[in-house]
C-alpha cells in the first residue's frame, strides 16, 4: 500500500496534538501495534514541538509543514519550519542539551526521536529553518502481537 499526505498548521502549541492525531490516523491502514503507535506519536510530538517552540518561539503566525509517505510497511515523514534554525546540529542532538532550561525542557527530543525511529536526519540553516526527517517501519500485526 502506498499513500502520501501533507499537513500545514500555525505554530501554536495546541497544534502539536492535531499533528499527532492526524499522523496516527494516517498510519492506521498499516495496522500498527499499540507500542508502534505510541512510539510514532512520540516522534511526531517531539518533532512538531521542536518546530513550534524552537523554530518559531510559538509565534502563532508561522507555518509548520508535515509531509508523509507510506511505502509498503515504511513511513517517511518530514517536519519543516522556516524559523530560527539550529546553529550546531551535533550539539542540539546531544542528550540533555537544551536551549530552554528555564522552561524545564529536558533536552531529550532528538534522542527520543532517534531511539523510536529507524532513521533520523536533521538539516538546518540559521535564519531559514529546519527539516527533521525520519523513517519508521511497521510490522504487520499477528495474533501473537495482539495478545501482548
Amino acid at each position: 500500500m502506498n499513500n502520501e499526505m501533507m499537513l500545514s498548521f500555525v505554530a501554536i502549541e495546541e497544534n502539536e496534538a492535531l499533528a499527532r492525531m492526524a499522523m496516527t490516523c494516517f498510519i492506521t491502514p498499516l495496522d500498527p501495534t499499540i507500542e508502534e503507535i505510541s512510539e510514532f506519536k512520540t516522534i511526531v510530538s517531539e518533532a512538531v514541538t521542536n518546530a513550534i517552540l524552537h523554530g518559531y518561539d510559538c509565534d502563532g503566525k508561522s507555518i509548520v509543514t508535515i509531509h508523509a509517505t507510506i511505502e509498503d510497511d515504511k513511513v517517511t515523514m518530514t517536519v519543516r519550519d522556516e524559523g530560527a534554525g539550529i546553529a550546531n546540529i551535533e550539539q542540539a542532538m546531544e542528550p540533555m542539551y537544551t536551549t530552554r532550561p528555564h522552561m524545564e525542557r529536558s533536552g531529550m527530543g532528538f534522542t527520543i526521536m532517534e531511539s523510536f525511529s529507524d532513521s533520523l536526519s536533521v538539516e538546518s540553516n540559521v535564519g531559514s529553518g529546519t527539516v527533521v526527517k525520519f523513517e519508521k517501519r511497521f510490522s504487520p500485526v499477528t495474533e501473537t502481537s495482539r495478545m501482548r
